[in-house]
């Protein structure tokens, strides 16, 4: 299922007990396009914060961090080899990280290739503009889905697990039902299963504020207003490592989100997701 359905739409006028095979509607027009900004403000975020990256590609713990300072990461080259340094052990990542060619076939020596980056060419003041507005984006619809969410009861009815779903049989039943693709049929493909639950829930209450605060820790202004927010993740460095350690956590939940709408069926799910109808799976013959 898609991250817009965890915005608590309902289908209009369903059938009075839907069943496999019938066509509901799932998604309203301002879920959708709700949806579809996020997914487009998540990527352009992505790839102008990698641009960010390339001007120091190191993270340190901690208040300070400088070139002569220990990194726990770096990504960089040495000779005619690309290296991703993860405490102090390398990685050979010649022609995608460190050391890659441009489109002209020129050898470049920065961290992240120009076609994963926002501009494709090395210009941190644009990465910078295009971040710091798709950031404001991001919070504003942050703010307005957890309001929404809360006042309609979305989050109390449909993501907090109910009793019995954190069990430890209830949980492991179904990451083997998934690691199978015996994915929920029926009615039952209308209802949020407990890893979708979890997932959700660590997103949008956890990934989500932590990347706002964190970047907000990193802005001089912001230090200067709030300095409670530098003690507590224990320092602007500290603060810039969670940062990107979030922003690998959206990836990861990014491709796992689209793996499963692959895995569950793209064009039902998409459909649902472009025009609000979904078909719900027929149930399994025993």
């Amino acid at each position: 299922m898609s991250e817009a359905e965890a915005a608590g739409d309902r289908p209009e006028n369903p059938p009075a007990v839907p069943v496999g095979g019938d066509l509901v509607r799932r998604h309203r027009l301002p879920v959708r396009l709700w949806h579809w900004v996020n997914a487009f403000t998540i990527f352009v975020m992505l790839m102008s914060g990698l641009m960010i990256f390339n001007a120091h590609p190191r993270l340190y713990w901690g208040h300070y961090g400088a070139n002569s300072d220990h990194a726990w990461l770096m990504i960089g080259s040495k000779g005619d080899r690309g290296l991703l340094v993860v405490g102090d052990t390398p990685y050979d990542t010649t022609g995608v990280l460190g050391l890659w060619k441009d489109p002209a076939g020129r050898e470049q020596r920065r961290a992240f290739p120009w076609w994963a980056t926002i501009p494709s060419s090395y210009s941190l003041a644009d990465a910078r503009l295009w971040h710091f507005f798709f950031a404001w984006v991001l919070v504003i619809a942050a703010l307005g889905y957890w309001m929404v969410s809360l006042v309609n009861r979305h989050v109390q009815r449909d993501l907090l697990p109910r009793r019995g779903e954190l069990g430890l049989r209830h949980i492991w039943r179904d990451i083997a039902d998934h690691a199978r693709l015996r994915f929920p049929r029926g009615v039952a493909a209308l209802r949020y299963n407990i890893l979708q639950k979890i997932a959700y829930l660590s997103v949008i209450f956890g990934l989500i504020p932590l990347i706002i605060l964190t970047g907000l820790t990193m802005s001089p202004g912001v230090n200067a207003a709030w300095p409670w927010l530098v003690d507590l993740f224990g320092g602007r460095q500290s603060a810039r490592s969670i940062h990107f350690l979030c922003a690998f956590g959206f990836v990861l939940f990014i491709l796992v989100h689209l793996l499963m709408v692959l895995l569950a069926g793209p064009i039902n799910e998409l459909r649902s997701m472009i025009t609000g109808w979904y078909r719900i799976p027929e149930e399994r013959e025993l």
